[in-house]
């Protein structure tokens, strides 16, 4: 090769290089940085800004926090229930992308009616809690453990759900997938996703936004989330934890979800070795299973938690 062609391939190979940074870096910010989301954004269901406002208002809201592993401070709301026969019964219930914790009020409403104390945490990134990048339920699953532990350093007879939506739900799965204390009695998982990679996948071929090959832009993503938050993407997947899970799962997921399709459900559903149920609600998008049919919905979750002698 002569000096041209070689300070050509050189010149060729720099360009593609920090077309490389300039590109993964782009995709960080767009996906891997959590946004806020505004106060006056509408909700899908008005019940689920009803929820909303019913933890944000409620006389026994309490603001709590954290230190997590890696030293983020986290925040969580907790409401104890005030419901005949209250005792020693607890559910997490955890939000979905670019979101916060009192997302998940339509649930938490039912969960204190049902004698649950409950607390929402905001994962890392979102609401009160400390962070720069969503962990899309990697780093998250740490997360979760630590407020279990918090529940039972004030409750040693504890006895807890997990119960999360989208993001939430991969997060939940994922922490299933972990060494859980015996305290830990069931998960719920409302619409997640089989692995990141598969759900990017998912995206940007139903989008066709992306001027690249997925396997490219997937690769930029990849690397630029391993250097800025420090793990892998490879890793998020809830498919490789609910294999290793010991407890029993319930998954829900609407079948007209476009974000998230259900057949992910499904898959999730099959890995799984634990006790296991699923329900699917027809005509019901991402994460409305509980507005598209809330008598079957909550049918579903009290069927578990008689299982699990919860209820």
């Amino acid at each position: 090769m002569g000096r041209k062609s070689a300070f050509a391939a050189a010149a060729g190979a720099g360009i593609l290089a920090v077309a490389g940074v300039i590109g993964g870096n782009k995709l960080y910010r767009r996906v891997v940085v959590p946004k806020a989301r505004p106060e006056n954004e509408p909700d899908f269901s008005e019940q689920v800004t009803k929820g909303r406002l019913f933890v944000r208002n409620h006389p026994g809201h309490q603001d709590v926090y954290l230190e997590a592993i890696d030293l983020l401070k986290l925040h969580g709301i907790y409401i104890e229930s005030d419901a005949p026969g209250a005792g020693e019964k607890y559910a997490i219930l955890v939000h979905g992308y670019n979101d916060h914790a009192e997302s998940m009020g339509i649930f938490a409403e039912e969960y204190l009616k049902r004698g649950f104390h409950v607390l929402l945490p905001d994962l890392r990134g979102y609401g009160k809690s400390e962070g720069n990048y969503v962990g899309f339920g990697y780093d998250d699953r740490l997360d979760i453990l630590e407020w279990i532990y918090w529940i039972l350093r004030r409750d040693k007879g504890a006895r807890i759900i997990l119960h999360g939506c989208s993001m939430g739900a991969a997060t939940v799965l994922m922490t299933a997938g972990e060494h859980l204390p015996e305290a830990v009695k069931a998960v719920v998982a409302d619409s997640s996703y089989s692995t990141v990679k598969d759900e990017f996948a998912h995206v940007i071929a139903s989008s066709g936004d992306s001027p690249l090959p997925f396997a490219l832009t997937y690769a930029l993503l990849r690397l630029e989330t391993r250097i800025r938050a420090g793990y892998d993407m490879n890793d998020c997947s809830p498919l490789r934890a609910v294999g290793r899970a010991s407890v029993p799962i319930l998954f829900l997921h609407g079948e007209a979800d476009r974000l998230i399709p259900v057949d992910m459900a499904t898959t999730l559903y099959m890995q799984a070795k634990t006790p296991k149920y699923m329900e699917t609600f027809a005509g019901a998008d991402h994460i409305r299973c509980v507005v598209t049919d809330p008598e079957r919905y909550y049918g579903a979750v009290d069927g578990l938690l008689e299982e699990v002698s919860l209820l």
